[in-house]
């Protein structure tokens, strides 16, 4: 007898719709599984027969065939484990295969029938969603994760006895509740009037925050940095429904999310170690796993003392920072990532971190100060909209009692400078200005003739590159957003080209 299973593979932080079909023949008994199955996915059968066996469900002796269709794409994981043992079930007439075919199946199976978790429980309810199947069943440990999306009914099973109770209408599964999300602000414990003085960094941080550009600090050890680039992440906007879906995919597919936690509700910060390697930072392993760049998707990259880490790491952000997305290229296929982020670096001006330090001298030569900076490439600042200065802080500022705006005042004008944004780049896939391309600038950061002498007299004596000069106007834009006006006038210009702090040092 002939059944069919709707199942789901992962592809990066998305799953495609795999078709479990089950055979049962006369013959010598055997248990094959085809349809190019990886080591997890062959070792099912042995799980399977197991959970079968211990579940009170007998097999007579057939030759079991397995395909998992498309048969030209490799299948990873153990999630086809329970939609395979019912499929054998049906096979041999203890399930309506035609009632079973209305369903999506995920789940682990253990050796006495328990259902387990599986990683990527949201790709899997978002797949149903677009397939158009109105009820799944996975393990009970994934529910609250899986019930976020209210068109998929969520039927929960602890074990394979569950499942085929309800398929054969002896016991009705429970829908689970779907789960309700509130938008929240990361790390409140935190704020943005912590800081003392640093007027100038505050306002390029809130800019970057406006638009979602990215940032590079330099200046000495102690300045603030560091401080300055955890605060940001509190005057960020917060999600939206479809963002937290996009960001908790890439959790999902790694197993940081959980019943408890189900959704990333705030705005991601990742700050990897500076010895990451490159798979580790942008993805990579066999099969294709995300990076702390997908992790870091609608927030913020953190990467701390950025000559630190090794350049040919730091490299593979090129195309992250240009696209928004990443693609890990194997032998077996293509996998893309999603990589919108916004990037925020530190870095000292010299080895000893005093470069240019009025207070202190600096002890470096000027050879050690020129490779310390060379190891971040030119094509790599290029694609940093603004590279700020964090002096050292006068103690004046340290021990002075008046407080700075906190994060929800200066949150409150980011939300704003945001909502145009929506508003202007509706229907374009475009939501903030980092992200608009070379039409896009040309259709909304027209400058009148006064202006655009400005900006052509800094390119050249600057030297800055095509892309320099697109980011420019791109963060001109934000600020003339943040200033409730239409028109970039030179003042946002003039503005924005003060925020190229490393091409201003070449000279």
């Amino acid at each position: 007898m002939h059944a069919k299973v709707l199942c789901g593979a992962l592809t990066g932080v998305r799953a495609m719709p795999v078709q479990v079909e089950v055979d049962l023949a006369m013959g010598l008994p055997a248990f094959t599984i085809v349809g190019l199955p990886e080591g997890a996915v062959c070792e099912s059968k042995v799980r399977v027969l197991a959970a079968l066996k211990n579940c009170g469900y007998d097999l007579p002796p057939r030759r079991v065939t397995v395909n998992l269709a498309p048969a030209d794409v490799k299948k990873n994981g153990s999630a086809f484990d329970l939609a395979i043992a019912l499929g054998v079930l049906a096979g041999v007439g203890l399930v309506d295969a035609q009632r079973l075919a209305q369903y999506m199946v995920v789940g682990e199976l253990g050796l006495d029938g328990r259902c387990c978790a599986v990683p990527g429980a949201l790709p899997y309810v978002l797949m149903a969603r677009e397939q158009k199947v109105r009820h799944l069943i996975l393990p009970s440990d994934n529910a609250g994760e899986a019930a976020v999306i209210a068109e998929v009914s969520v039927l929960p099973v602890s074990s394979l006895s569950d499942a085929l109770l309800h398929l054969t209408g002896e016991k009705q599964l429970c829908a689970h509740p779907v789960t309700e999300m509130s938008q929240t602000v990361a790390n409140t414990d935190i704020d943005m009037n912590e800081v003392k003085g640093q007027e100038n960094a505050r306002r390029a941080l809130e800019v970057a925050a406006a638009g979602a550009h990215n940032v590079i600090m330099i200046g000495p050890p102690g300045s603030g940095k560091t401080m300055l680039a955890r605060r940001l992440s509190t005057i960020l906007p917060p999600l939206s429904f479809e963002e937290m879906l996009e960001v908790s995919a890439a959790h999902s597919v790694l197993g940081l999310t959980s019943h408890a936690r189900p959704l990333v509700t705030a705005r991601p910060f990742r700050s990897p170690h500076h010895t990451v390697s490159d798979a580790g930072l942008v993805g990579g392993s066999n099969p294709p796993r995300p990076g702390e760049v997908s992790l870091a998707h609608n927030g913020i990259l953190f990467l701390d003392e950025l000559p630190e880490f090794k350049r040919h790491v730091l490299e593979v952000l090129r195309e992250p920072l240009e696209e928004g997305s990443i693609v890990i290229s194997r032998a077996s296929g293509q996998t893309e990532f999603p990589a919108n982020f916004s990037l925020v670096a530190s870095m000292n001006p010299c080895p000893c971190g005093y470069h240019g330090s009025p207070e202190r001298a600096c002890v470096c030569g000027q050879g050690q100060v020129e490779r310390y900076r060379g190891r971040i490439s030119g094509p790599l600042l290029d694609r940093i909209d603004l590279h700020v200065d964090v002096p050292a802080v006068k103690v004046q500022e340290l021990t002075r009692s008046r407080t700075s705006e906190s994060s929800e005042v200066i949150r409150e004008r980011v939300v704003a400078a945001r909502e145009v944004q929506k508003e202007r780049f509706s229907g374009t896939g475009i939501r903030v200005n980092g992200q608009m391309n070379l039409r896009l600038i040309q259709q909304h950061c027209a400058l009148d003739n006064t202006t655009r002498t400005l900006l052509e007299k800094a390119i050249e004596r600057l030297g800055l590159s095509a892309r320099a000069y697109a980011r420019i106007l791109k963060v001109s834009r934000t600020i003339a957003d943040l200033d409730g006006s239409e028109q970039v006038a030179t003042a946002h210009v003039a503005e924005a080209i003060g925020y190229r702090t490393l091409d201003r040092n070449q000279l």
